[in-house]
C-alpha cells in the first residue's frame, strides 16, 4: 500500500494529532518532542495489536495503512532534513555569530569529535562490532535536537549570548556530526578500508567543500532577488527552492556534505538577504520558513516515533547494558566539554562564562531525537552493512534517544526548579514589583475616569477597582521589602531598559526604510552589543556605545585605498554609509532622552534618571559634534539626506492619512489602492540615496579656517585644487621625528597630539600643523598623532611654497605664527596636573566620550607651540 490517497490521509491524520500535542505539551509543562515521541509510538504499537488482534477485524484497514506506511531514511534525508537545517540556520544572526565564532566552533566540532571517541571506546569492548562502527554510533548520538536545546534557554529567560551560543552550537553539532556520519559510513562499507590519514583528509574535504559550495549556491540566489523584488510569493518560493538545490547538488553530484552546505546556504542568505528584501516581506519569509520547520520537525519526530517498535524489535538485557554504557558515555564527554573546555574558553575571553546551573542545565537537556532515529534508519537499509551492525546501530541508538527523552525530558523542569533557574533575581523582582505597581495605578486611575466620563454609578465603579486596590497593596507591601536593591543594580536595570528600547526604536526605522537597509541592519548589530554591554555595566555600555563613531574596519580599508590609489568611489559609499548612520544614531538618541523621561523616571526614580540623561546627553552631544563635521565637509550632501528624511516621513503620513480614510469608509478599496501604487512608486524614488561627491564645496570646508578669510572664492577654489583630504584613526601617527618635512596640514575635524619632550599640545579643528619644518626647510622636530578620529587637509611642501609666493597677506600670517611658535618652543611651559578620575559608574556629572569631531583642547590665539 503506497497510493497516493493513502499516503496523503495518514498524513493529514499525522498533522492533526500534532495540532492537538502542543495544548497537551502546554498543560502538562513537557516538550513538545517528547509528546509527539509517545505519541509516534503508541500509534505504531496500537495500530500492531489491532492489526494482529483476533478481537475484531474493524480496524485493520486503518491500522495497516498506518504500518505500511512508506517510512524511509530516504524520506528524512532528502524530504525533511534540509528544511530543518535551513529554517535553523536562516534564522541565526551570522554577523553575531562571528563574534562568537571561536567558541561555537570550538564547542560544535571538539564536541561532536569527543563524544564520538567516548562512545566509541566505551563500547568497544563490549559491542562485539568492530571499533568503526561504535564510532559510527558515537557520530550518530552526537546530534542534538536544536529546537528542543534553544526552547529550554528561551524558557529560562536565558541572556540572548548564551542563547545564541547554545543555538549556534547545537546546528553546527548535527552539521559536523553528520559529516564524521558519513565518512565512517565509507570507511565501513569500503571493500578495502582506506588508511586514517585518508579518513581525516575526507572529513576535511567534505566539511569545507560543503561550506565553499553551499555559500556560492546561496550567493547566485541572493543575486536573483532583485528580479522578484516586492514579490513577496515569488521570494518565499525562491528561498524554498534553495535548500533542496544545495543539498541535493552537493551530496549526489559534487560529493560533499549536503547537510553543511545547507547549513552554510541558510546563513549566507540570512546575513544578505534581509538587506534586499523588504521588512514587511522579510517578517513574513520568516512566518512561512517558521511554519514549514514546525511541519518539518514534527513529522519527521512522530515518523521516526513510529519506527521504534519495530527498531527495538528482539531487545535484551545486553542491549539495554549497551545504551546504558552510551548514556554513561555522552555525559562523561559533554561533560568534560562544558567543565573543562568552556571556562578554558571564558579564561582565553573567547566566549561569554556560563555559570554552573547553566552548563548542568545544557547537559541534562542534550536531548536527541529524529536525526539520530533517521541517520540509524539509514544504516539499517544499507545492504552494504553487515545484519550485526545494522541490530547494533539500531537498537543502541533508538534506546538512547528513548531514553533521553523519556528520562532527561521529563525530569527536566524538575532540575531547572532545582537548580532555582526558574526563580526572578532580587534585582528583576524588584523592577518586576515596581512596574507592577505603576501599571495598577495607571490602570485603577485609567477606569475610574471613564467610569466618570460615562456617568457610571459609584457602587459599579468601587466594585470593578477594589480587586486592583488589593493588589496595589500587595505589590506595595512586596516592593517595600525589596527596597534593599543597590543604585548600581538600578543603574543596570535602566541601561538594560534603554539598551532594548533603543533596539526597538532602530527596528521601528528599518521597518520604516528610514535610511538604507544596509546601515539600519548594521546598526541593528550594534544595538545588540550595546544591549549585551549594557548587562554589565556603566563602562562596557558607554564603550559599545561609541561604536556608531568608530571608523569600521571597511571605512579604515577605503581610506587606505583612497590614499594609496586615490580611487574615491568606496570612499564615498563608506562615507555616505557614516553620514546616515550618524543621522539616525541622532533620531534614535533623540527618542531615548524623551523615554528615559516618559518611562524610566517612575521606575527607577530622579537620581538614576539623571544620570541616564546625563549619559544619554554626552552620547547626543558626542554624535551631533561628529555630523556637525560632515557638515562642514559635504553640507550640500547633508542637506540632501535630511531632505530625504523629512519625505520619507511625510510620505509614511500620507499612506497612514489614505488608510484611515479607508478604515472610516470615505474612500473606496479602488481609490485606495490607485493612491498607495502612486505613492509606492514616489517611496521607491525617495528610498534611492543620493550619490556623495568627495569634491563638493571645497571652498565651504576652507572658509572655516580664519588665514583664508582674506581670500577670494577664486584664490580659494585654486587653493582646494592643491589640498588633499586625509582621514586618520586614533592613535595613527600623522608626522614622526625626524622625517623629512614635505607638507603640512590642516585639521578640519578631530583633534590631534604634539609629543615633545617635555610636554605635549592638543589641537583641534581650524588649527594647522607641521608648517615650521617646511619654513626652515629642516626635518621635523616632534611626533604628532591623532587623538580621535580626522579629517585633515595636507598641503604639499612645493604647493605651499608656490602658495606663499602668490600671497603675500597669508606669508605674512604663517610667518608671525610660526615666530611665536618658535618662542614657545624655547620657553615651554609646564603641564597642568591631571584631575581625580570620577566613579567609573555612579559619579556625576559625567565626562563626555570622545568623539571623532571633539576638540579636546580649544586653543584660541595667541599662537602655540607647534613642532611638525
Amino acid at each position: 500500500m503506497s497510493d497516493l490517497p493513502s499516503i496523503l490521509i495518514i498524513v493529514a491524520f499525522l498533522l492533526a494529532v500534532i495540532s492537538l500535542v502542543q495544548p497537551v505539551a502546554r498543560v502538562l509543562r513537557v516538550s513538545q518532542t517528547v509528546i509527539l515521541a509517545v505519541v509516534g509510538i503508541a500509534i505504531a504499537a496500537i495500530s500492531s495489536f489491532l492489526l494482529h488482534s483476533s478481537f475484531t477485524d474493524l480496524f485493520n484497514k486503518p491500522a495497516e495503512l498506518i504500518l505500511d506506511f512508506p517510512i524511509t531514511s530516504q524520506v528524512f534525508i532528502f524530504l525533511f532534513l534540509p528544511i530543518l537545517l535551513f529554517q535553523a540556520s536562516l534564522t541565526l544572526d551570522v554577523r553575531r555569530l562571528a563574534d562568537d565564532a571561536a567558541p561555537i566552533l570550538v564547542m560544535a566540532v571538539v564536541a561532536v569529535v569527543v563524544t564520538t571517541a567516548v562512545v566509541g571506546l566505551a563500547l568497544e569492548p563490549f559491542a562485539g562490532v568492530p571499533l568503526a562502527a561504535c564510532l559510527m554510533l558515537g557520530a550518530i548520538v552526537a546530534t542534538t535536537d536544536p529546537a528542543a536545546v534553544v526552547a529550554i534557554f528561551r524558557d529560562l529567560g536565558a541572556p540572548p549570548r548564551l542563547t545564541r551560543l547554545v543555538e549556534g552550537e547545537s546546528l553546527l553539532n548535527d552539521a559536523t556530526a553528520i559529516a564524521i556520519f558519513a565518512v565512517l559510513l565509507g570507511y565501513i562499507t569500503a571493500e578495502q578500508p582506506p588508511a586514517v590519514g585518508a579518513v581525516l583528509l575526507g572529513f576535511v574535504r567534505t566539511f569545507a567543500g560543503g561550506v565553499l559550495l553551499g555559500a556560492l549556491i546561496a550567493r547566485a540566489f541572493v543575486a536573483l532577488l532583485p528580479l522578484v523584488r516586492d514579490l513577496r510569493a515569488a521570494e518565499v518560493t525562491l528561498t524554498l527552492a534553495l535548500p533542496y538545490l544545495i543539498f541535493i547538488i552537493c551530496e549526489r553530484y559534487l560529493h560533499v556534505s549536503g547537510v553543511v552546505a545547507v547549513v552554510a546556504g541558510g546563513l549566507v542568505l540570512g546575513a544578505m538577504g534581509r538587506s534586499r528584501i523588504s521588512p514587511e516581506n522579510w517578517r513574513f519569509l520568516d512566518e512561512v520558513w517558521e511554519q514549514l520547520g514546525f511541519w518539518a520537525s514534527s513529522l519527521i519526530f512522530i515518523l521516526a516515533a513510529m519506527l521504534v517498535p519495530r527498531m527495538v524489535r528482539g531487545i535484551d538485557l545486553a542491549d539495554i547494558g549497551l545504551v546504558l554504557v552510551v548514556v554513561a558515555a555522552c555525559l562523561v564527554a559533554r561533560a568534560a566539554v562544558l567543565f573543562g573546555l568552556l571556562p578554558f574558553l571564558s579564561l582565553l575571553r573567547l566566549g561569554q562564562r556560563v555559570s554552573t546551573p547553566y552548563k548542568t542545565v545544557i547537559l541534562w537537556g542534550g536531548l536527541r531525537g529524529a536525526v539520530t532515529l533517521a541517520l540509524a534508519l539509514s544504516i539499517t537499509e544499507n545492504r552494504a552493512v553487515s545484519h550485526d551492525i545494522q541490530r547494533f546501530i539500531a537498537i543502541v541508538a533508538t534506546g538512547y534517544v528513548l531514553f533521553t527523552l523519556l528520562v532527561n525530558g521529563t525530569t527536566l523542569r524538575p532540575v531547572i526548579k532545582l537548580l532555582r533557574l526558574d526563580q526572578l533575581s532580587p534585582v528583576d523582582l524588584a523592577l518586576r514589583n515596581r512596574v507592577l505597581a505603576i501599571s495598577l495605578v495607571s490602570v485603577r486611575d485609567e477606569v475610574a475616569s471613564r467610569a466618570q466620563a460615562y456617568h457610571l454609578s459609584d457602587e459599579t465603579l468601587a466594585a470593578t477597582v477594589r480587586p486592583y486596590e488589593d493588589r496595589i497593596a500587595l505589590v506595595a507591601e512586596a516592593q517595600a521589602a525589596s527596597e534593599g536593591i543597590s543604585e548600581r543594580d538600578r543603574l543596570s536595570i535602566g541601561l538594560v531598559a534603554l539598551a532594548g528600547r533603543e533596539r526597538d526604536v532602530l527596528l521601528e526605522h528599518f521597518h520604516r526604510k528610514t535610511a538604507s537597509p544596509k546601515v539600519l541592519e548594521a546598526m541593528l548589530q550594534q544595538a545588540d552589543r550595546i544591549v549585551e554591554a549594557a548587562r554589565q555595566g556603566r563602562s562596557d555600555y558607554n564603550k559599545a556605545a561609541r561604536g556608531w563613531l568608530e571608523f569600521d574596519r571597511p571605512l579604515r580599508v577605503a581610506v587606505a585605498l583612497h590614499r594609496l590609489t586615490r580611487l574615491e568611489s568606496m570612499l564615498a559609499q563608506r562615507l555616505a554609509d557614516r553620514f546616515e548612520t550618524l543621522l539616525v544614531s541622532r533620531i534614535v538618541l533623540e527618542d531615548l532622552r524623551r523615554f528615559a523621561t516618559a518611562k524610566l523616571l517612575p521606575v527607577l526614580g530622579p537620581r538614576m534618571t539623571a544620570i541616564l540623561r546625563e549619559m544619554l546627553d554626552n552620547r547626543i552631544e558626542a554624535t551631533s559634534k561628529a555630523l556637525d563635521a560632515q557638515h562642514l565637509q559635504y553640507p550640500g550632501y547633508a542637506a540632501a539626506l535630511e531632505r530625504r528624511f523629512l519625505r520619507q516621513y511625510a510620505l509614511r503620513l500620507e499612506e497612514r492619512e489614505y488608510r484611515t480614510l479607508l478604515e472610516d469608509g470615505l474612500i473606496g478599496s479602488e481609490l485606495f489602492h490607485n493612491l498607495r501604487v502612486e505613492l509606492q512608486e514616489e517611496q521607491d524614488t525617495v528610498l534611492r540615496r543620493p550619490r556623495l561627491d568627495l569634491r563638493l564645496e571645497p571652498q565651504t570646508l576652507l572658509a572655516q579656517f580664519p588665514m583664508f578669510a582674506t581670500l577670494s572664492e577664486e584664490e580659494l577654489g585654486k587653493l582646494a585644487g592643491l589640498l588633499r583630504p586625509r582621514f586618520a584613526r586614533p592613535g595613527e601617527r600623522l608626522i614622526s621625528q625626524g622625517a623629512k618635512a614635505d607638507s603640512m596640514f590642516f585639521i578640519a575635524s578631530g583633534a590631534v597630539e604634539i609629543l615633545l619632550e617635555k610636554r605635549r599640545i592638543r589641537l583641534g579643528r581650524s588649527d594647522f600643523f607641521g608648517e615650521m619644518g617646511l619654513i626652515a626647510r629642516k626635518p621635523r622636530s616632534a611626533d604628532v598623532v591623532a587623538l580621535t578620529h580626522c579629517h585633515l587637509l595636507e598641503l604639499g611642501g612645493s604647493a605651499f611654497h608656490k602658495t606663499l609666493e602668490n600671497n603675500a597677506a597669508m606669508q605674512a600670517k604663517i610667518a608671525a605664527i610660526a615666530e611665536a611658535r618658535e618662542q614657545m618652543n624655547a620657553n615651554p611651559e609646564p603641564e597642568p596636573e591631571p584631575e581625580p578620575t570620577p566613579d567609573p559608574d555612579l559619579a556625576r556629572p559625567v565626562e563626555p566620550d570622545p568623539s571623532p569631531t571633539s576638540n579636546i583642547i580649544a586653543l584660541p590665539p595667541p599662537p602655540r607651540r607647534v613642532a611638525d
